[in-house]
């Protein structure tokens, strides 16, 4: 050996030694004084450009490793680092044919099995990227990593007992392998199992406190849980460490949307396609966000991207479904909700809304089959089961057993389907759960034996049926809807009284009720609330009309709404205990104009007249393109014909309450 050669040697050596060591910097100044004194030194070549992979220097370590290759295309090490760098850049087709020609040299390289199966990961090829990590354990059965990235395909594929075992294993083998953790976290979160997937991702976050992908996860379970505030706080964690992981931000987007904090959410997405332009996800969170501030074209484009960049994307087609209803619709809405449910056959959410949609149309036998689904759908303040040990009951005879109808959603919704409940007590004993505020009223329904508020302890049951499921019992079709009104009525003093105080008020007595409940008690932005609710001052068109006096129903915080000019509001509000208190006053009225709230729903079950002031992506019960209701026969609709356009609506009622004053 001469000089040159022993200088060369010694450079490269001390290289090694750094860089065993991880003195980066120190071992790319050894190899580039041995490149120095020979340029054609292959492998200080291939440890530069190893070093240049190591610190992020993706492309330089490609040139760099490629000339090693050019000079000694035979080494195995440097066909797989290159393969890693390219992996690093994106460049996946051309890493797999490294790692591939890697493996023709060295076939019993357990590393470079494992890093293939990495990049037919990356590229979807989940069944290949399986058979290379069981290539690698079986050349390396203790390789944890393989454990690890074995056990993310499997849940990739579905397969989450086979995941959560595998990355057990690989916790078995390296009980400090914090991305293990998280991973087997992931695994149990999509079984179910957030308590211990909660864990997971703490015991990860313990090992690695700088772990942004950890912290982002622990935000998905915290999410899930309805627990908005730790949430948040774990994604700008997550945020702190790594301010471009687009995830996180589109993560943070969805938890503020939770939050009803929509501006912040939008800001929040966009920042997450900006920074990686095709995450489907975020094209899709986006959009619902865009819904929610009633953006419904807009939505609909960003859900169309979201099935551009994947075509097979069934919760994408969900979120289009609902914009494309919102927009009116229908029938390309219904393509949407069944393509995703041939992607994804057990989709509660889907389902759902195909059951919305099937309502809304007319179709009630098939609606009432799928609407059913509602029950397992798991979103922010959706009706959750009761949990009973009873049976369901399904419309037989009851003969001496108890049968449980339990109200299960809104005001609303109970004041429309008690109408049912004198027919099941023709088959038999029948106990009622309502909240308290209809306690008095469904009280005097025919048949009904015992009234329980909501909260308060039942009584000994046999069976049950939720509420909102008794027209699928009884096989409802728009030509049998239990219709005859009044089937509620008024307590006969309350109505004399109310009547001898109105008596005072000129003309035509008239009701109005201009927004719904915004249900603050739950998570999630108010979005149906405010597309039907409208605000006092939009009530101006009223205004003016001879031989009207008008009363308000109107309860809640949009009471203390500033009037419009010129309108005498009369308001005994403050008296009205619960519904029978206030079907006393509908009572002593000749009209009410309602907001899709519970009051109408009271009126039109007393069989008082109603004008429903209705919302254009209306609730399925008004149905498509009519102005009356076969639920209530006393009820007229005035519909938007834009989507938030309420001065039409408005001016079709001055107009048509006019002709009513008039005629009066």
């Amino acid at each position: 050996m001469d000089q040159s050669d022993a200088v060369i040697a010694e450079a490269y050596q001390e290289g090694l030694s750094h860089h065993h060591a991880g003195r980066l910097a120190e071992a790319e100044a050894c190899y580039r004084r041995a490149l120095a004194s020979n340029p054609a030194h292959a492998p200080a070549l291939h440890l530069l450009g190893v070093v240049a992979l190591q610190v992020g220097r993706h492309d330089i370590a490609v040139e760099t490793i490629g000339k090693a290759i050019e000079l000694q295309p035979l080494v195995a090490d440097y066909h797989s680092n290159l393969g890693n760098a390219l992996a690093a850049l994106g460049r996946l087709g051309e890493a797999e044919g490294c790692f591939r020609e890697a493996l023709r040299l060295n076939p019993k390289a357990p590393v470079t099995q494992n890093n293939l199966g990495n990049v037919l990961r990356d590229q979807g090829r989940l069944a290949e990227a399986e058979a290379s990590y069981r290539s690698a354990l079986r050349l390396d059965a203790a390789y944890a990593a393989a454990h690890n990235n074995l056990g993310n395909t499997l849940r990739d594929l579905g397969r989450l007992d086979e995941a959560v075992a595998v990355c057990r294993t690989a916790l078995g083998l390296q009980p400090d392998y914090a991305e293990a953790h998280n991973n087997l976290g992931n695994a149990l979160n999509d079984q179910g199992e957030t308590a211990e997937a909660e864990a997971c991702f703490r015991a990860a976050l313990h090992l690695k406190p700088d772990y942004a992908e950890g912290h982002n996860n622990l935000a998905l379970v915290l999410r899930d849980g309805r627990r908005f505030a730790e949430a948040e706080a774990c994604c700008r964690a997550a945020l702190r460490i790594a301010p471009t992981y687009a995830e996180a931000h589109n993560n943070l987007g969805a938890v503020l949307r939770s939050l009803g904090r929509l501006d912040e959410a939008l800001l929040c997405q966009e920042t997450a396609i900006r920074l990686k332009p095709d995450f489907p996800l975020a094209y899709v969170d986006f959009g619902n966000v865009l819904q929610d501030i009633g953006q419904f074209e807009a939505a609909e484009a960003s859900c169309r991207a979201a099935l551009r960049l994947r075509l097979d994307y069934p919760e994408a087609q969900v979120s289009l479904g609902l914009a494309l209803m919102a927009l009116g619709r229908p029938a390309e809405a219904e393509g949407c909700y069944r393509a995703a449910l041939d992607l994804k056959p057990v989709f509660p959410e889907a389902r759902f809304n195909l059951s919305l949609l099937l309502l809304l149309a007319g179709r009630l036998d098939e609606g009432w089959r799928e609407y059913e689904g509602r029950w397992e759908v798991r979103a922010d303040g959706f009706i959750i089961p009761r949990g009973f040990a009873q049976p369901r009951w399904g419309g037989e005879a009851l003969g001496d057993r108890v049968l449980l109808v339990h109200a299960e959603q809104g005001y609303g919704d109970t004041l429309q389907f008690c109408r049912y409940l004198p027919a099941v007590a023709e088959r038999g004993r029948v106990v009622v759960e309502v909240p308290r505020a209809l306690v008095r009223l469904v009280s005097a329904l025919p048949g009904v034996q015992e009234v329980v508020a909501s909260g308060d302890p039942l009584p000994a049951f046999d069976v049950y049926c939720p509420m909102l499921s008794l027209p699928a019992v009884f096989g409802t079709t728009l030509e049998t809807i239990p219709a005859a009104v009044p089937y509620l009525a008024a307590e006969p003093a309350s109505v004399a009284m109310w009547r001898e105080r109105l008596a005072v008020l000129p003309g035509l007595r008239v009701g109005l009720v201009w927004a719904g409940d915004a249900r603050r008690h739950l998570t999630g932005p108010p979005t149906v609330d405010r597309r039907r609710s409208l605000m006092l001052e939009q009530l101006a068109p009223l205004v003016g009309i001879d031989g009207v006096s008008f009363v308000s129903l109107q309860k809640g915080e949009p009471a203390a709404q500033a009037r419009p000019d010129g309108l005498v509001l009369h308001d005994w509000t403050n008296e009205l205990g619960d519904f029978a208190d206030t079907a006393g006053l509908v009572e002593a009225l000749d009209l009410v104009i309602s907001v899709d709230t519970a009051v109408a729903h009271l009126v039109g079950a007393l069989g008082k007249p109603v004008w429903l002031l209705n919302r254009y992506d209306t609730c399925w019960r008004w149905l498509l393109n009519r102005d009356d209701s076969p639920w209530y026969p006393s009820l007229r609709q005035f519909r938007q014909t834009k989507p938030g356009e309420w001065g039409a609506v408005l001016d079709a009622v001055r107009t048509a309450l006019v002709a009513r004053s008039g005629a009066a």
